[in-house]
């Protein structure tokens, strides 16, 4: 199957529109009717921008099965609540983290969007 046939699939699963996705991707309609049609091949950023618009992992766009795939080289991480219970420098930014997005999670969206904004403004300095 052709990445844009998955893409097209995942969103008609959905039930979202083209329109849809151009919302929340950033993409242009035009443009997400050439990658679902093959015409165009979308670079790995762009795909996950669609994964992320069709609010699916980026593996979802690859692979067909149901369940995720088997991943036995990989080693298992900790959550962040487990880094949280923690000691030392680790545990102290894992609870802030928590902290952070219980307290961003009571935000508006504009509240939200501006924080983010101003971060990153903060970042490239």
């Amino acid at each position: 199957m052709l990445i844009g046939e998955r893409i097209r699939q995942l969103r008609e699963q959905k039930g979202l529109s083209q329109g849809d996705v151009e919302k929340a991707s950033g993409l242009l309609r035009c443009y997400i009717s050439r990658v679902e049609h093959g015409h165009t091949v979308p670079s790995l950023e762009t795909l996950e921008r669609f994964a992320a618009a069709l609010d699916v992992p980026l593996y979802r766009l690859f692979y067909t099965g149901e369940d995720a795939p088997a991943t036995p080289n990989l080693t298992p991480r900790k959550t962040l609540e487990e880094l949280a219970e923690e000691g030392g420098p680790t545990g102290s930014e894992a609870r802030f983290l928590l902290k952070l997005k219980s307290l961003t999670a009571r935000m508006v969206e504009t509240d939200r969007a501006f924080l983010l904004d101003f971060a990153r403004k903060l970042a490239a300095r």
